[in-house]
């Protein structure tokens, strides 16, 4: 089973401070700390002279909560602006690009680029998806604007809902959500394979959605399979995320203005922008993506936002709570092209 002491320092290994003349591949481990769809990280990257590319690994693709690959693409993005930022800290700024090539990449072009931003680079290796409750505390106007500032990129639209009948009608989409997603056999099969029990299983995978990351027990990984079959009920699931939504302080929802792959790039980047930020003011956030993934529900969650007619892209609850245990990460070399 391993021992969460083995795992957290694996995980504090991937998270180290980035040195102050890092390698190549230490700014792609960096890269990798972003966030991502059931922390599959399906990127690679391919270094040259002139920059970084960060390309989609379609042997990560989640066919069924994700089959147009939208939320792979916003990953790509997440990963793009975390290696832009820590270039730029490091020296090394440049610019961010999309080409449609092979199916679509984001080029990172060594150049000049955007002003250093100490706080987000910082927040870098400290920021997660923290999946717990939290603690209802408001946040500040301030505080609000910051983030709507941080996470402003051409092209993507931020509505931040903090009304409490908004959140509430939220949370009626996110059940609804997860309901139809824990009523469909596939994706209930699709999610198991990318759970991870054990410290040990989720150290030697290196990636995954780690039970303790959630706030549940670490188990044996057989056990842990049993168990999931016999608990994971959508009952209990709306239970956990009605009283997660409650606890929150607000929600994020992100619209980018196009349905295509470049956009949905875009929406990851502010998506990562706003977490980062979150993090440096000190707030957590989870993905409740519910909403998006299951696309009936897509139109109202967007009537809901002011924006009808329009995809919403990515969907975070944010506020203030303790930290749950780091995901874990595939060391950079492999995700590396030769």
């Amino acid at each position: 089973m391993g021992s969460m002491e083995e795992y957290n320092a694996s995980v504090a290994e991937t998270r180290s401070a980035l040195k102050q003349a890092p390698q190549t591949s230490d700014l792609i481990r960096y890269a990798t700390l972003a966030a991502n769809s059931h922390n599959t990280q399906p990127w690679r990257f391919k270094i040259s002279t002139a920059g970084i590319e960060v390309l989609p690994d379609m042997a990560r693709q989640i066919a069924i909560v994700d089959p147009d690959n939208h939320h792979l693409f916003a990953s790509l993005g997440c990963a793009a602006e975390n290696l832009a930022i820590a270039s730029g800290a490091r020296g090394k700024p440049g610019e961010l690009s999309f080409s449609p090539a092979n199916g679509g990449v984001v080029m990172f072009a060594f150049g000049s680029g955007s002003p250093v931003e100490p706080a987000m680079f910082d927040a870098i290796p400290k920021r997660q998806s923290t999946r717990g409750d939290y603690n209802a505390n408001a946040v500040s106007s301030r505080d609000l604007q910051t983030l709507a500032a941080t996470a402003a990129v051409p092209g993507v639209d931020l509505v931040l809902v903090t009304d409490r009948p908004q959140i509430d009608r939220v949370r009626e989409l996110v059940v609804a959500g997860n309901s139809a997603q824990m009523a469909d056999a596939a994706f209930v099969r699709e999610l198991k394979t990318w759970l991870r029990f054990s410290p040990r299983q989720a150290i030697l995978t290196g990636d995954g959605l780690f039970s303790a990351s959630s706030g549940n027990p670490a188990l044996p990984a057989w056990l842990g399979s049993v168990m999931f079959d016999l608990v994971f009920k959508a009952k209990t699931e709306n239970e956990k995320y009605a009283r997660q939504l409650a606890s929150a302080a607000g929600v994020a929802v992100f619209l980018a203005q196009k349905e295509d792959r470049e956009h949905w790039v875009l929406a990851g980047r502010a998506c990562q922008r706003f977490a980062l930020q979150a993090t440096a003011l000190g707030l957590k956030h989870a993905f409740i993506n519910q909403p998006v993934e299951v696309a009936s529900l897509r139109p109202e969650l967007a009537i809901l936002v002011g924006l009808p007619g329009r995809r919403p892209d990515l969907v975070m609850r944010f506020g203030y709570g303790a930290a749950l245990p780091f995901s874990m990460r595939r060391p950079a070399e492999s995700v590396i092209l030769s």
